[in-house]
Order: structure tokens, then sequence, then C-alpha cells
């Protein structure tokens, strides 16, 4: 079961929200209630051809397609969150500065404590595709159904400009606002205000309810969203200070989800309490009368919903390699250009200053025995292997390694479940050992071998794009923060590579292999999480 435990300071967010409602009732008991009512000269305008504004098929076929991918996206983002089921306002992402956990777990202290035990379970009834530890196939869902979102979202508001629709949901003078109080302060005291026929306009108080889901909302979560892509945090970095960081964004993507739930709750609560047959035959048929059958096609329409959250649960379990590769090919074209534009190379962005006091740790930690010598003996008898497609093949110490220079980094780590921190990386750049090893020309792909397993057993392994590994900053790290790189990290080696997310950086290195194609090893989709756990090939964002 999910717990969640709010850290002191929410309160300040009940005052936000109890205050309005407390001077609502405060104005009713000194100065009485007042008409909610605006003049209907500032509230309800004709079509072009001067007939009523109404709903005409495409505001009723986009209603439908928007409550469609909305419920997509907010479950398929439940997933995600709950693999790592805490919110903050900093990027250090330390244990116990979050503002809201959906957990009930102090992180212990006396013992190793990753952030893949640190993921809760959620239920499928709730999430998409629900369970635990299923952050690739949420991930996949969530940009399936964002593009369906945005599709629909562009559309929609292209049409209320074209049609003449959009005096409907924007304001056109300051005056609706005393109008939207007086409102508020009637359904807040529970005199419930005389409603006007929404076949020709709304009340003052949801038109600015619609106006802001629809312009303000929806344009922040796609935002706050592109604001959590390590690519872009690289390329333009002052465009996540926006939102107080990647873990800012976040908290704020979060917030507009809770934002999206709170106005369905009320809509449909006023929908059918305000004359259920009239507002359905509004929205489904796009007629002003209390005929039945708009009821009866809507309903059957929420279930039509509701009946795709069963299929689309079936079809993640059933036929989730289907899923991943319709979310690489919808996300290509954005991948290509973010792989091949040199705006998009890792670039250092921080300081020593901003080193994060707490760095989460993940991963399964190897419990070989050749691992247990390796250690036992301070990794003198360490050897990386590398070979594949190369003319001068190399086995070296770590001691050899350490003698081919030092190139660091000062980054900020963007984990796929959602937590990040700053660290200072020393070792040395891929440039040169792809300098000192010469790939052949048929070489396109690097295979990266751990020692370490997947969570699901086998050898843990990943492969980064030629043309990634040859770019500024991609290292093979064996100090963190100016010390030796801890075991927990990825000692003795571990890749860095700053413009993608951290699973792609593969810990406890064993050995590097230069290919052809990922398709020639494992099951050939580029890395044990994207075989067995379908996550991102190239995730940029």
């Amino acid at each position: 079961m999910v717990v969640i435990l709010l850290r002191p300071y929410i309160i300040w967010l009940v005052i936000v929200v109890a205050v309005p409602i407390l001077l609502a009732w405060l104005q009713v008991l000194v100065f009485g209630i007042h008409s909610a009512s605006a003049p209907v000269s500032g509230i309800i305008a004709s079509a072009p051809n001067g007939e009523p504004r109404g709903f005409p098929v495409w505001i009723r076929w986009s209603h439908f397609a928007n409550l469609f991918f909305l419920f997509l996206v907010m479950r398929s983002g439940l997933s995600i969150l709950m693999d790592h089921p805490r919110l903050y306002w900093n990027n250090d992402c330390t244990p116990g500065t979050e503002w809201v956990r959906f957990t009930p777990i102090d992180v212990p202290k006396d013992r190793l404590w990753t952030a893949k035990d640190d993921a809760r379970y959620i239920s499928p009834l709730i999430a998409l595709p629900g369970y635990r530890h299923t952050p690739g196939m949420g991930r996949s869902w969530h940009f399936i159904s964002d593009y369906g979102f945005i599709a629909v979202g562009v559309i929609y508001v292209g049409m209320l400009f074209i049609s003449g629709q959009w005096p409907r949901l924007i304001p056109t003078s300051w005056a609706i606002v005393p109008y939207a109080w007086e409102t508020f302060v009637h359904y807040a005291t529970f005199h419930f205000p005389a409603e006007p026929d929404g076949y020709y306009a709304y009340n003052a108080l949801q038109q600015l309810a619609y106006f802001g889901v629809v312009f303000v909302l929806a344009p922040l979560s796609i935002l706050t969203g592109i604001a959590m892509s390590p690519a872009i945090d690289n390329a333009f970095p002052w465009y996540p200070r926006i939102f107080g960081g990647r873990q800012g964004a976040r908290s704020i993507h979060f917030l507009l989800l809770c934002g999206y739930v709170a106005f369905t709750i009320v809509h449909v609560s006023l929908v059918f309490s305000t004359g259920v047959q009239r507002n359905f035959n509004h929205i489904v048929l796009g007629t002003d009368d209390t005929r039945s059958l708009g009821l009866v096609l809507g309903i059957a329409g929420l279930a039509i919903v509701v009946a795709s959250w069963i299929v689309a649960h079936v079809v993640a379990w059933r036929y989730p390699r289907m899923i991943q590769r319709l979310h690489t090919m919808l996300i290509l074209p954005l991948e290509r250009v973010m792989r091949t534009s040199a705006r998009f190379n890792p670039a250092e962005r921080y300081t020593r200053a901003d080193l994060s006091p707490y760095f989460w740790a993940n991963g399964k930690m190897p419990d070989s025995d050749e691992w247990n010598r390796l250690v036992a003996d301070d990794f003198r008898g360490y050897r990386l292997r590398v070979g594949g497609l190369v003319e001068s093949p190399r086995d070296l110490s770590l001691a050899q390694i350490r003698e081919l220079g030092h190139d660091e980094h000062v980054s900020l780590h963007h984990c796929i479940q959602g937590w990040s921190g700053i660290a200072q990386w020393g070792g040395i750049s891929m440039g040169r050992l792809i300098a000192l090893v010469k790939p052949l020309p048929s070489a396109r792909v690097v295979a990266f071998f751990s020692t370490g397993e997947g969570t699901f057993g086998g050898v843990y392994y990943d492969t980064q794009r030629l043309e990634d590994v040859v770019k500024p900053e991609c290292l093979l790290a064996y100090e963190m923060n100016d010390a030796p790189l801890p075991q927990v990290h990825g000692a003795p080696i571990r890749l860095r590579v700053e413009n993608q997310l951290g699973f792609k950086m593969v810990k406890w290195i064993r050995e590097i292999r230069f290919l052809e194609s990922e398709k020639t090893i494992g099951e050939g989709h580029g890395g044990v999480n994207e075989d067995q756990e379908y996550f991102d090939l190239l995730p940029y964002i």
C-alpha cells in the first residue's frame, strides 16, 4: 500500500487552498450573498454566421479524444513516479529533503539502499502498466500518449480560432474576474448559483477554469516534461532553471497532474448535478434538449475509455516489444537530431560548489568470486578487455588506464527512475581509448559489459553509438568527487555519457567491445534493460 508522507511545510500548500474558501465564507457572513451573473454581452457571443455557438462535431470528438489520451498520460505517469516515489525542489535528491513521498520507508542508514530498493508497487488498476520496476514500459506508454494528447490539443486550439469559438474559453475583459470570484463564493458556501445554459456560454468561473486547463495546465505539462530531458539540460542549461531545475520541473509536472485530477472531479460532479441529460446532449450529440440518448451514448463512451485501460494493460504485458518499437519509431526523429547536432553535445554546466551531499546508489552490486578477489586485492588484478572491430585490441590494468591521461567534469546525473545528483567525475575520455584501439570502419556501436547483473539476471551490458562516445565529456571514470570511484557507484571503472539517462552508463565495467550493430548481442535491443524491461535504446529525452 502506498502511504503519502508530507513534509511540514506542506502546511503552506494547505493554507493556499484553504484561505480562498475561508475568505468566501467570511464575505457571506459579513456582506451576504451577491449575484454571480455576468452581463450577457460580456460572456455570450455568436459564431461568425450568427448561429448560436453550440458544440460542433470537432469539439465533441476532440473532447472525447482528449479524455482518452489524458487518462493514458496520467496512468503511465503514475507508473513512472512510483519507481522513485519522492519529489524534491532540489537536484540533489537527498533523502529527507523531499517535500512529498509516496512510501512509508525512511532510507536506511545502516545498510546499502539503492534507488531500485526504494521503488514502490502500484496497482495496475491505477497505473499503466503498474506493478514495480516498470518505468521502461511506463515511459513508452507516456510518450505514445503524449503524441496523441498534443495532437488533439493542437487541433482543438486551432479550430477554436478558425471557427470563431475562442470567446467561449478566452476572456476578453478583466471584468470576468470579480464575476468569477462571486461564482466561487457561491460554490464554496453551498449557495449554488443559477447556471447559464452551457450550450451557449459558461459562467465566469467555468470560463476561467477551462481557459486555465487548455492554455495553462496543458502547455506547462509539456514544458516541464521537456525540462527533465538530459539532452535539453546540456543544450539549454537555462531552461530547466525556469522551473527550479530538473527536480523542480518534476514536482511541478506532478502538481499539474493533481490539477487535472481535481478539475476532472469537479467538472464531472457539476455535469451530473446541473442537468445531466442536457449537459450530455450538448457534448455528445451537439443538441440543446433533455433526451436521454446523449447520456446513454456518453456513458458508453466512458465505458470505452475504461475498456481502453484494460486493453492497454493486456497489450503492455502480452505485446511489450510492440509498444517499445512504436515508442522508438515516434521518438526517433527527435533523438536523431539530439544525436547528430553539436548543439546537444554534453558540456560541463556545474562546479564543485554544486556537488550533491548525497548521490543515490543503483544497480545490482557484483557478487561473484572474481569480483570478491578483485575487491580484496584493491583492484590491482583488474584488467579491462577492449576488443571487437578494432585494429589494436587491448587488455589494460587500472594503472595503465590511468597512464592514458586524466579528464574530468562536473555533471548532473539523470536517472530514468526520476532522481538526479551532481558529481565530479574523473577518468579518461573515450576519445583517448578510441585513438589507442583504432576501431575499424565497420564499427558503429560500442558495447560495455559489467561484472554485475541485470535486475532480472544475466550480465548487465549496454551499448552506445560511436558518435556519442566520441563526444566531449564521455568518460571511463575511475574517480568520483576527487576520490577513487566507490564500489557502489561502479568501481573500478564506469561509463559517463552526460546527454543520456543513467542506465546507459554501465558500472563495474570488465569489457568494451566495438560492434557493427547492437542487434548482434543480447536480444538485440541495445542493452539488458532494453532487452528485459523495454527501456529506450537512445534515451536523450
